[in-house]
């Protein structure tokens, strides 16, 4: 206290010393004082005024503790005089155990007399029960079952109050009443079978399907009192609790699920579109059935049945297990393609489950999907890897029918312009076509997927087509009489190359959503360019071979003319420098004709037909006649095909062989006549010269030098 003192003290030193430090300040001392005097008696009050406070809280609640000390001893006399009371009492209760028991025998004799009408007339009440379920009146019959059950149930549960161990007057009673659970069976089987034909019911009469609910509804209540009361007493009849009403509902999901799967009318071996049409089937039922709900059905049931969405979800579970029961078959790929399109468009589209009349009352978004998305991956597998094996044989076939008309004996067909051109890019693009459109139907990205496995196949197919196209050429070549329309359908097959383009890119522009090329578009681009400029090539080829072929003839032509103008000018040589003259005139044309028809084609006969004409040369060369002898027969072993007739002509044109020198030449080649076999292609077969007379020859002897090299 002293310290605190102290404290308080140096404090309030400070604090003056605070106050006073300038000279100023002296003259504000009184002032000081006034106001430090205010704050300490403000201080005093308000300490006053706690302290007061405190007390009278104190004062309060020793006030309070008082009253309930008083309190606590008036409550432990009056407990005090309720226990002498109580064991006052226990000999006066054990005294009522004879009324309690009379009690409970007089409420089991109310029963049975409450109930006495009905237990005498059970057999008749059962007969008449019987009948009303037999004509259909489902309410009526109930009552009477309510009645019978109530009056069994009563005087079970009397019975079960009186002497619960006492089961052999329990068995009696039920015994008594046992043909009241056939009833309830019986009655139960009529429920099921109008519930069972609900869809048909509620059209024609729907009070019967309102009926059923109705008895259903007053089970319901029955159950709920019961085990109300089994809480309580332990006891409940026989039977209870009956759960029609979760019976209604598994029936009600047979139901739908039976007209689900009973769609399917026809099988693969029947009709080939069996899916198509079991999809078709259901999705109208489906739809029909949930608008006869919506405006039918719901009207029979409590509204906190939530009838709509029940059925809804119920049809919903139905659809999904019998789809799920279809992918799990051997689906071919147009079954899949149906299947997936049916469950990923359809099914939630306006034609079925978003149908205006259903949507206002579920959201279809909210529903799970029909197919797990492992089992969609599954059949999209499954359709790509069909379809590949597919259109890889519709390709191969395509090409295969095509090829067959490649030999026709008529000319390909022509597009409007005039161009030649064969099917073939139409049957491979239609069949892409389907096949785009069919994708395109099920997913986006399943488009893209099936453009890019069409473009690939499209890759692989051109392959081939180049290789048939190569082979067609080379076939040709063996015999170019066959077939007899190889350019014009070699001109369709580069006017495909250009359709084959147009084609491609028009897929692209209709089915993919991205403009950026492909390494199969490089490819497909390169192999068609190849294809197009090789058919070019060939027809390039077979015009230079069609030159060759008339080179050839040309320079046959030139040289039968020019051995023939030799042969059938009446001229001789007078001398031996006349005759060298011309021979070496002849063999230096010989070499002309030679160098130019080299150059224009590489036949092998073109030294042969101008070494024909140097060999006739060398017969007019000859400066010593007597070698003769030597030379023609050269000459004629050389070319077989030469006549005596062609040796006379020659010889005449020689001028200088006397008439015993060709009788003798002439006789040396009859001795000696060299076969003809015909292999070799004539010259001198095809020249005639004029038969030569005695007065001939004299006559061209005195003729003029001839004008054979001018």
């Amino acid at each position: 206290m002293e310290e605190t003192s102290r404290e308080a003290v140096a404090t309030a030193v400070q604090r003056v010393a605070g106050m006073l430090q300038r000279s100023d300040q002296l003259d504000k001392v009184e002032q000081y004082r006034r106001r430090e005097s205010r704050k300490k008696a403000s201080v005093e009050a308000r300490l006053k005024a706690a302290i007061q406070s405190q007390l009278d809280g104190v004062r309060t609640g020793l006030t309070q503790l008082h009253s309930a000390l008083l309190d606590v001893k008036d409550i432990q006399n009056s407990l005090a005089d309720v226990s002498k009371d109580w064991r006052q009492s226990i000999n006066t209760i054990e005294s009522l155990k004879d009324v309690k028991d009379a009690v409970v025998q007089h409420s089991q004799l109310a029963s049975a007399v409450e109930n006495l009408k009905n237990i005498f007339s059970v057999p008749e009440i059962v007969a008449e029960t019987q009948q009303l379920i037999e004509q259909g009146e489902l309410l009526q019959a109930h009552r009477k079952l309510m009645e019978l059950e109530c009056s069994r149930d009563d005087l079970m549960y009397e019975q079960y109050r009186m002497d619960s161990k006492n089961t052999s007057d329990m068995s009696l009673i039920s015994i008594y009443f046992e043909d009241v659970q056939g009833l309830s069976d019986e009655l139960a089987k009529q429920l099921w079978m109008v519930l069972q034909r609900s869809m048909v019911t509620v059209r024609r009469d729907p009070t019967m399907l309102v009926s059923v609910v109705r008895i259903i509804e007053r089970e319901e209540k029955i159950d709920r009192r019961m085990v109300d009361r089994k809480k309580q007493t332990a006891f409940i009849p026989p039977g209870r609790p009956k759960r029609w009403k979760d019976k209604m509902f598994e029936v009600l999901e047979g139901t739908v699920s039976t007209r689900i799967e009973g769609t399917q009318a026809v099988t693969r071996e029947a009709d080939k579109m069996w899916l198509v049409r079991l999809l078709e089937i259901t999705r109208k039922y489906v739809l029909d059935d949930l608008i006869v709900v919506k405006n039918l059905m719901v009207q029979c049931f409590p509204p906190h049945y939530n009838t709509f969405n029940r059925f809804f979800s119920l049809y919903h579970n139905a659809v999904s297990s019998r789809v799920n029961e279809l992918a799990a078959e051997d689906l071919e790929a147009n079954e899949i393609v149906s299947l997936l399109t049916w469950v990923l468009n359809t099914y939630k589209s306006v034609e079925m489950m978003g149908h205006p009349e259903l949507c206002s009352e579920c959201d279809i978004n909210q529903l799970e999907p029909l197919l797990p998305q492992d089992v969609v991956d599954d059949l999209l597998n499954k359709y790509v890897k069909t379809f590949t094996s597919n259109i890889t044989g519709w390709l191969r076939k395509a090409l295969e029918t095509d090829k067959k008309d490649w030999l026709k004996d008529t000319e390909p067909e022509a597009d409007q312009d005039g161009y030649y051109q064969t099917t073939l890019p139409a049957i491979v693009f239609q069949m892409f076509e389907q096949n785009l459109q069919v994708a395109a139907q099920i997913d986006g990205n399943f488009k893209e997927q099936v453009l890019k496995l069409c473009l690939k196949q499209m890759n692989s197919f051109l392959m081939r087509y180049r290789e048939e196209v190569v082979a067609y050429k080379e076939e040709h070549i063996r015999d170019r009489q066959l077939p007899q329309c190889y350019v014009q359908y070699m001109i369709a097959i580069i006017n495909n190359c250009q359709t084959f383009k147009e084609s491609i890119n028009s897929l692209k522009r209709k089915y993919s959503q991205s403009s950026e090329p492909t390494d199969s578009d490089a490819a497909i681009e390169r192999m068609l360019n190849e294809v197009a400029k090789e058919g070019c090539q060939f027809l390039l080829d077979e015009v230079f071979l069609d030159l060759e072929e008339m080179t050839s003839e040309a320079l046959r032509r030139v040289v039968v003319e020019y051995i023939k103008a030799v042969m059938q000018k009446r001229i001789t040589f007078k001398n031996a420098d006349e005759r060298k003259e011309g021979a070496e005139r002849m063999i230096k044309e010989a070499h002309q004709f030679k160098f130019l028809f080299r150059k224009l084609a590489a036949g092998e006969d073109t030294d042969r037909l101008c070494g024909a004409i140097a060999a006739i040369a060398e017969v007019f060369k000859l400066t010593d006649p007597t070698l003769l002898f030597l030379e023609v027969p050269t000459l004629v072993s050389k070319y077989p095909d030469i006549r005596e007739e062609h040796i006379q002509a020659l010889l005449a044109v020689r001028g200088d062989a006397s008439r015993e020198m060709r009788q003798m030449i002439i006789g040396t080649l009859s001795e000696n006549k060299v076969s003809y076999s015909g292999v070799t292609q004539p010259i001198f077969k095809e020249i005639t010269v004029p038969t030569i007379t005695m007065t001939t020859m004299t006559t061209m002897t005195s003729m003029a030098t001839a004008k054979l090299l001018k």
